[in-house]
């Protein structure tokens, strides 16, 4: 590929469920949760592209702080496919994308590696896959540019996986991070206590 694979790494949720800021919350070695997730992406991609709603400056100059570019989308409020198309806009050079979530912190660099190892030898789309689970990150060909920068409201990547499962490469990792998100206080009590994620 004479482009790099770009990571994107969607920042822009409201976190209501939580019950407070969910991508600032420290986790238990005092790394704001979205700052964990980025950090696990960094060393796969030559660039990182972090997706804020505006008025995050607090959150955007952490993530900036350990090498993320920043984009801030107006229309974030309406879902995350105005995130996605962002972020792959503020990219389109980029050879392929892997679309990583800030609310999953602990997904292992090795697994994004998976990702962007498949989108190099030629997948059109690809995902992890822990214990048959389809997980995260997802990454997206060159080819799909058109695709992705068109996408709106709640219509994200996984409507795109769902229409072309035929050409989805799945990448098997041993690595419960992948399909373990946060959205709750009670999921981070479960990464303590080892629990398995739930379905």
């Amino acid at each position: 590929m004479s482009h790099p694979i770009v990571g994107i790494l969607l920042a822009a949720g409201s976190g209501r469920r939580f019950g407070s800021d969910k991508l600032s919350h420290r986790l238990l070695d005092g790394t704001p949760m979205a700052v964990a997730a980025a950090v696990r992406l960094l060393p796969v991609c030559e660039r990182v592209v972090a997706v804020l709603r505006p008025g995050r400056d607090q959150l955007a100059a952490a993530l900036k702080a350990v090498g993320c570019d920043i984009v801030f989308c107006p229309e974030a409020e309406g879902g995350m496919g105005h995130s996605l198309a962002a972020g792959v806009s503020a990219s389109a050079e980029a050879a392929g994308w892997i679309v990583a979530l800030a609310d999953m912190p602990f997904i292992a660099s090795s697994s994004h590696a998976a990702v962007a190892a498949a989108l190099q030898a030629g997948a059109s789309l690809a995902a992890t896959q822990y214990q048959g689970r389809r997980g995260h990150p997802v990454g997206f060909a060159r080819a799909w540019q058109n695709q992705l920068t068109g996408l709106t409201g709640d219509q994200g990547g996984k409507t795109l996986l769902e229409q072309h499962r035929q050409r989805l490469t799945l990448c098997p990792v041993d690595d419960p991070g992948v399909v373990r998100d946060i959205d709750y206080p009670r999921d981070l009590i479960d990464v303590a206590s080892g629990t398995s994620p739930r379905e």
